[in-house]
C-alpha cells in the first residue's frame, strides 16, 4: 500500500473553514477519482517555536504506486490548482510519498 500524505500549514484564523472545504469539497473530489480507498485527516499536536500556524495532514490511502501515479496524472494539477484559486498562499502544502511497510 502507498500513502499519499499531504501535510498543510494555515493560519488558525482560517482554520474551520478550511477543514469544513476539505470534508466536504475537496476529498471528496480526491476520492472521486477513484484512485485512492481511504482519506484520514490527522490534526498535528506538536508545536514548533518557528510555526505559529495550524498544521494537518490528510493521508489518502492507494493500493499500489500505479493508482497513486495515475492520480497524480489524471487528476492533481487540476484540483491543487483549484486549491491555489482558492487559498492562494494562505495555505502552505508539502507532499510525500510513503510506502506500508508492516
Amino acid at each position: 500500500m502507498i500513502i499519499y500524505n499531504v501535510t498543510c500549514n494555515l493560519h488558525p484564523r482560517m482554520a474551520e473553514e478550511w477543514l469544513a472545504w476539505m470534508k466536504e469539497e475537496h476529498i471528496p473530489e480526491v476520492m472521486q477519482s477513484g484512485c485512492f480507498t481511504e482519506c484520514k485527516i490527522l490534526k498535528l499536536l506538536t508545536e514548533a517555536e518557528d510555526n505559529d500556524g495550524v498544521n494537518y495532514a490528510i493521508q489518502y490511502t492507494a493500493p499500489n504506486l500505479g493508482s497513486y501515479h495515475q492520480y497524480r496524472d489524471e487528476f492533481a494539477p487540476a484540483l491543487q490548482a483549484k486549491t491555489k484559486a482558492k487559498y492562494g498562499d494562505d495555505v502552505l502544502a508539502y507532499r510525500s510519498l510513503l510506502e506500508v511497510i508492516m
